[in-house]
């Protein structure tokens, strides 16, 4: 687990920062405008979003290596072609280059619950969260003052170096993506979707989506509540407290006995993201933002052990690849609908628009979640003959 961790994190740095990289070789590099350079992150964003089912089916079919082996010589092209490619190539091939990027989250995620006990598995899912953490608050900085030191151009090929140096990596630990008790797809026939995408799942895939939009509208209103009281200088700090109150969270969520339902964990979240809209000051505004990031990498490691709890060994993959999807749609559609709320009123309006998103995320996977699920012909792993929601997914059938 050790090295799957730290190998996938230098994926995982290299992912979060690709946007950056491309946005600053757009904007300094070819001197074009911050909107060409949304154009082409927005195609990146897209691409992420239509891969990580269809990366997650062909790894149920296929196994990770070749697939992971295959997105690693696309990433290499890509990014070694970045300097040499014209605008309108390059907005095609970044949705082209997010269809194929290196599931190095995904992947990770499977192994996990392949190569845990029930009794780890929330905590190796928190540090996969907390890695998540780390990646954002590294990734784009390191990419920023790289590029103060020297050309947008090797920026970029720095980060294709990372993202296929991460991929390459996993292929070569090829982790186990299901235990010993778990029958391989080709032998036991691929599960139907309608048996495990029911509303169970939906609601762990709607709340996943409303985590993001949150998230993502949070760290855009940040910046806009401290321009306005101008010291938007301040904003990195705040961005920087909000991190390390997740990081802190995370770790101590898991060693907790018993997890909390992720719908209430995502209230609130909500709840919490509320009282930063009375923040006019960069000081009250770190407060807030350490009250609301002590919940933010529960919320994360909670969705994504519910996904694997969820999905058969069979459609693991798809599954895992559906929340990644929900994950970055929620990031592409957060900033624009809070920055649009943010326009219409004042700064503040964001957190308030935000935590009621997470709140609406919560109400709405908590109304899925108390539908009766039908009983799978599989069990989750570790714990056969069990009803695949735990606690930690959704709770209702506890009566939580």
């Amino acid at each position: 687990m050790a090295p799957l961790l730290g190998v996938s994190l230098i994926a995982r740095i290299a992912i979060t920062a690709d946007t950056t990289a491309l946005t600053l070789y757009i904007v300094l590099g070819l001197g074009m405008s911050y909107a060409a350079a949304g154009g082409v992150a927005a195609a990146l964003t897209a691409g992420l979003a239509v891969g990580g089912p269809v990366l997650g089916r062909l790894i149920d079919r296929r196994g990770a290596r070749p697939v992971l082996l295959a997105s690693v010589a696309a990433q290499g092209v890509f990014w070694l072609c970045v300097p040499v490619m014209p605008y309108g190539i390059l907005l095609a091939a970044s949705f082209a280059t997010g269809l194929l990027m290196v599931p190095g989250p995904l992947v990770t995620r499977q192994a996990i619950a392949a190569m845990t006990a029930p009794a780890q598995r929330r905590a190796a899912f928190v540090l996969e969260s907390v890695q998540g953490e780390l990646s954002y608050m590294v990734g784009p900085p390191l990419v920023i003052l790289a590029a103060a030191q020297t050309s947008p151009g090797v920026v970029a090929w720095g980060v294709g170096a990372a993202i296929v140096a991460g991929g390459a990596g996993i292929a070569l630990l090829d982790p186990p993506l299901r235990t010993e008790d778990e029958p391989d797809p080709g032998q036991s026939g691929r599960p139907r979707r309608r048996e495990w995408l029911g509303s169970h799942m939906v609601a762990v895939l709607v709340m996943a989506f409303g985590a993001t939009v949150l998230l993502g509208g949070t760290d855009l209103t940040i910046v806009a509540a401290l321009k306005d009281a101008g010291q938007v200088s301040w904003a990195a700090l705040v961005v920087a407290v909000y991190g390390v109150a997740s990081i802190f969270g995370g770790l101590v969520y898991g060693t907790v006995p018993r997890p909390l339902p992720t719908w209430l964990l995502i209230g609130l979240l909500g709840l919490a993201t509320l009282p930063a809209a009375l923040a006019h000051s960069w000081p009250w505004l770190c407060v807030a933002a350490a009250g609301a990031g002590l919940l933010a990498a529960p919320t994360l490691s909670s969705l994504a052990a519910a996904v694997s709890r969820l999905a058969p060994a069979g459609a693991r993959g798809e599954a895992t690849g559906l929340q990644s999807s929900a994950l970055s749609a929620g990031f592409a559609l957060g900033a624009p609908v809070i920055g649009a709320a943010i326009d219409a009123s004042v700064p503040g309006t964001g957190f308030v628009v935000a935590g009621l998103a997470g709140v609406a995320a919560a109400l709405t996977g908590w109304l899925l979640s108390r539908r009766p699920a039908a009983v799978p012909a599989w069990s989750p792993p570790g714990d056969p003959g069990r009803a695949p929601l735990e606690a930690c997914a959704a709770g209702a059938s506890q009566g939580t």
